[in-house]
């Protein structure tokens, strides 16, 4: 960074930055010094353009998750794009380290993904406003309990807990897991269509 000084920087790369550090080190590690050094600057640029850390993290947050929301496919059923919404949003929140944390509390990630699919179900759907909230909540809200209950791709279920015949999630495999998602997503698709039939 020419000088040093680092005020030439946008709040893209610093968000970029932390992210980086997010997924190579964990939550823990992202700090306004961390990313400073990162980029090669003091920290003094950094809360003139995100704000202090909470705001970094928070633009960490929205950034991970701004994409989310898949393209509606031509001819594809609010059904099927429901389904296909809640398996992105978990495949996208499973790869983030320290998910639990950095999402409690931060209701705006979400915001973009919502609104797609509040609009799906409305236009699609024959939901009402409300319906259509009441319904992205319930699917978001089981989709996020998923995630953050789930260890990262690869990590095997702990053998100590193996075969004890509890509701455990860490006795639950990765392909467990997938199955009782998708069960659990069909099931709310099942009954959003039972009880909002198109009008």
């Amino acid at each position: 960074m020419a000088g040093g000084a680092g005020f030439d920087l946008s709040a893209d790369e610093i968000v970029r930055a932390a992210v980086e550090i997010l997924h190579e080190q964990g939550l823990d590690a992202v700090s306004m010094r961390t990313v400073a050094a990162r980029l090669g600057v003091s920290p003094v640029p950094l809360y003139s353009r995100v704000g202090n850390k909470e705001a970094l993290l928070d633009a960490v947050a929205d950034a991970l998750l701004v994409d989310v929301a898949p393209p509606h496919a031509p001819g594809e059923s609010w059904q099927e794009y429901t389904i296909r919404w809640a398996s992105m949003l978990r495949d996208r929140l499973t790869q983030v380290p320290d998910i639990r944390r950095l999402v409690t509390m931060r209701r705006s990630p979400f915001v973009p993904a919502a609104t797609r699919l509040v609009a799906i179900l409305r236009e699609d759907g024959g939901f009402s406003g409300k319906e259509a909230v009441e319904a992205v909540q319930l699917l978001s809200w089981a989709t996020i309990g998923y995630a953050v209950l789930e260890r990262p791709a690869g990590s095997p279920p702990s053998p100590q807990r193996l075969g004890r015949g509890r509701p455990d999630p860490s006795t639950v495999t990765r392909e467990q897991a997938d199955h009782l998602f998708d069960l659990h997503v069909k099931y709310l698709v099942q009954g959003l269509e039972r009880d909002h039939p198109r009008r």
